[in-house]
């Protein structure tokens, strides 16, 4: 029997500890990795980069390649550097996405775009991009290389989608979890992926892994979604209500405007196309996403998708790496509450 969400047991709250604890030696290569291909000659390039990728960040992509190497009983090394170059992968995405999105902050610090500029954050990021395919190439996988360069690819088509989808509030369900499935998802299901092409299992290996790391990947945006607008911005590390200033139809706007009333639904358009911002908006905007069942909805549909991941982890067997990776989910749901 696959294990279920939320049996911890009263004693404690779900956390990434067992993660860290099983790959805390693995994760010291990856860093060495990290901070020497980080380097440039082009002093910059280093400061910017490293202001993000030292900046608190959980490395939660990179361990879970090297988690899921554990559980494939890996012996090699190689995951070291697929790792690092799964971690420079988010972190261009990142100094992307702050650019595209005018954030400010981002894990409670300032971000590289609001130190540095938009064009260097941009090139810097391009610089990143660029060490994770030169680490790709050093592993001489093609199949590691085609699943990591597709995974790059369906982000950005996410990215542009989500842009093109932005301001749209009458955008569908089903559209925005392709988003999402898209631009957070990809990259969770690729870091796994490759663990099983690095120890060299079949490929029902490979999909099991790659459904762990999607469904994984879906819960932890949702929930992301859903504490854009029901936390602090000490517990989100960026200002709250982001995503309702920038006109970010997410799940539980979709789900509001759904049900809401003619009333409701005209306020929605005003405020998704920038024309209710204020703090009184935001706060409206709460109310009715409380009474409408949005926010609690939208953790459910997350619950959802974090029991698909850890049922994908059904075929391995029972140990320190299954116990953490069905850990992580649990996590993942945990920041919500």
């Amino acid at each position: 029997m696959s294990a279920t969400i939320h049996q911890l047991g009263p004693s404690r709250s779900p956390s990434l500890d067992p993660i860290i604890q099983l790959v805390a030696a693995d994760l010291n290569h990856v860093n060495t990795v990290i901070l020497e291909r980080m380097q440039s000659k082009v002093a910059l390039i280093p400061e910017l980069a490293g202001h993000l990728i030292a900046g608190g960040g959980k490395r939660m992509r990179p361990m879970l390649t090297l988690a899921c190497a554990r559980l494939l009983d890996y012996p090699g090394s190689r995951h070291h550097k697929l790792a690092a170059a799964v971690e420079f992968i988010h972190t261009a995405t990142l100094l992307h996405d702050d650019v595209v999105d005018g954030s400010g902050l981002r894990r409670g610090r300032r971000t590289a775009n609001i130190i540095w500029g938009n064009p260097a954050s941009i090139l810097v990021g391009d610089f990143l991009f660029s060490r994770s395919f030169e680490l790709m190439v050093e592993d001489g996988s093609v199949k590691v290389l085609r699943i990591l360069s597709r995974a790059s690819a369906v982000i950005a088509e996410g990215e542009v989608d989500q842009l093109t989808a932005q301001r749209q509030v009458e955008t569908d369900e089903d559209h925005y979890l392709g988003i999402i499935s898209a631009k957070t998802a990809a990259l969770f299901a690729a870091a796994c992926r490759i663990a099983a092409v690095v120890a060299e299992r079949d490929e029902d290996v490979e999909q099991a892994l790659d459904a762990y790391g999607r469904n994984l990947g879906i819960a932890f945006q949702l929930i992301d979604d859903a504490i854009d607008y029901a936390s602090s911005a000490e517990a989100m590390g960026k200002g709250v209500g982001d995503d309702f200033r920038d006109g970010k139809v997410t799940l539980p706007v979709i789900l509001a405007f759904a049900r809401g009333s003619d009333e409701d639904r005209n306020f929605w358009r005003e405020a998704m196309s920038g024309g209710r911002i204020d703090d009184e908006d935001l706060a409206h905007a709460t109310r009715l996403l409380r009474q409408s069942g949005a926010i609690d909805d939208t953790i459910a549909r997350a619950r959802t998708y974090g029991q698909r991941a850890i049922d994908a982890l059904g075929p391995f067997p029972a140990g320190k790496a299954k116990s953490a990776l069905a850990e992580a989910v649990e996590f993942a749901i945990s920041r919500a509450y």
